[in-house]
């Protein structure tokens, strides 16, 4: 998918946007080396300017935080240029500051000194210290709680100093990790406003602001421009500039098209690569599609989600909200009865397919057969068929999976692959797995334990 190159002139405050700040020319970034390299980045290019307040946005694993910290200086980039107002960066950013997702606050220090500690460092004065804190205390609606202690406050509370922390140092670009992934529903509504009345009201120094994000709906109701990223490696695959005035409602039609939009941009390579499901035979290591690590209950649990509607069809932002799953771990789902061919998504809606209406409502022992007969045409299970076959005793050692799968993938991704693959497939009853030898065999190891044949026991992690 092309990526937009026509990004409006203005904020959605109706500014005209300041000069450059951050430029990313071709930038990668690779970790390890040798059979442990994994690749997380690849040709990135990206420019943020002053006003804006950008999100990144895509599925896990796509190198989103990992962008966000070659932008803050903190990870080196491995390949491209990277300029800040058109200067190199070597090193720590001095002119950003990260909030995290978790709170990382000093328990034995109270709220005031848990925001000092920031300026401690930068040689700032002890009285000066102490103004600047309790003015940014303040500021954020924490006056009175100067003394007290990060465990005397409720989450949303403990973010707020997250970020006076973060804003005493006058970062010209803030950046923020997921901030309000670890708070409830409403501290993390309240906080979101609160932090759009700063931005908005320049009542905080900051010129810019970069968000990595898994909340689609959040990114759309703050953002000026959305960048949406996909993995394998990590890559960005469209820029979306949100040209909607705030404060935006959350059932505005405009506001729910542009999320379905971006739904529909993120999951919308699945459809692409459906075709994959028929060209297993034959297939070698090198050249396979990654398995999406979903347990077979949610798959299950999907399908009748969607049966359950009476034209088995169904917005996928408006399920991802009723089913109360971020979207980190919605997406693979959807690619998953995607991949088997259980629905299709177009458009932002997911609608069954005919096999999905009769795995819908088959019965288990039917659903193992379709379940069975959808994924050996799946490349890395069908050549994982191939393998057994061939095998003396029809057994296989991991180890073996793991050295030809490393072709494809990382380590890490070899090893998570294999454990999504070998629990489909002992579900299935086309291969199983035993602990004891490390070895993936023909049969099934529950023949005499019908309680066995729950897709929910068949982990091998």
């Amino acid at each position: 998918m092309a990526i937009n190159s026509v990004i409006s002139g203005f904020n959605t405050m109706g500014h005209p946007l300041g000069a450059e700040m951050v430029h990313l020319k071709d930038v990668g970034k690779t970790f390890g080396r040798g059979k442990k390299r994994v690749e997380a980045l690849r040709g990135i290019n990206l420019t943020i300017r002053e006003g804006e307040f950008v999100a990144l946005l895509g599925a896990s694993g796509c190198g989103k935080s990992t962008l966000l910290r070659i932008i803050a200086g903190l990870t080196d980039v491995t390949d491209g240029k990277m300029t800040y107002r058109g200067k190199p960066l070597s090193g720590v950013n001095p002119h950003t500051t990260i909030v995290f997702q978790s709170f990382a606050l000093y328990p034995w220090l109270t709220v005031q000194e848990n925001v000092e500690a920031a300026l401690q460092p930068l040689g700032v004065p002890e009285p000066e210290r102490a103004d600047r804190s309790v003015r940014l205390l303040d500021r954020v609606g924490l006056h009175g709680f100067e003394a007290a202690y990060p465990r005397e406050l409720s989450g949303g509370m403990r973010q707020k100093v997250g970020f006076a922390r973060a804003m005493a140092v006058e970062p010209e670009l803030l950046c923020l990790d997921e901030p309000f992934s670890a708070l409830d529903v409403l501290s993390a509504e309240s906080l979101r406003g609160e932090l759009m009345e700063l931005w908005q009201s320049g009542a905080i120094p900051t010129k810019a602001i970069l968000m990595v994000s898994h909340n689609i709906e959040e990114a759309v109701s703050m953002a000026d421009r959305l960048v949406v990223m996909d993995k394998g490696p990590g890559h960005i695959v469209q820029q979306i500039p949100v040209n909607l005035p705030h404060p935006r409602i959350k059932k505005d039609r405009a506001v729910l098209n542009l999320v379905d939009q971006v739904y529909a941009i993120i999951t919308g390579k699945t459809q692409d690569e459906k075709t994959e499901l028929g060209s297993a035979p034959g297939v070698q290591p090198g050249s396979m599609r990654g398995l999406p690590h979903v347990p077979i209950n949610q798959i299950f649990g999907l399908v009748e989600q969607v049966a359950n509607e009476p034209s088995g069809r169904v917005d996928v932002y408006q399920l991802a909200r009723d089913v109360g799953l971020p979207t980190d771990e919605f997406l693979p789902i959807v690619e998953a009865v995607e991949l088997l061919a259980f629905a299709r998504l177009d458009s932002g809606d997911l609608t069954l397919t005919r096999l999905g209406k009769e795995f819908a409502e088959a019965d288990i022992q039917r659903r193992k057969d379709i379940f069975a007969e959808q994924i050996k045409r799946i490349p890395v299970i069908n050549w994982m068929e191939q393998m057994l076959t061939s095998a003396k005793n029809q057994r296989v050692d991991r180890d073996v999976f793991t050295t030809a799968l490393n072709l494809d993938f990382n380590p890490i991704e070899t090893h998570d692959q294999l454990d999504t693959a070998i629990n489909w497939g002992r579900y299935a009853e086309l291969f199983s797995f035993d602990d004891d030898t490390d070895q993936v065999f023909f049969g099934t190891d529950f023949e005499d334990d019908p309680e066995k044949s729950d897709p929910e026991l068949h982990s091998i992690d």
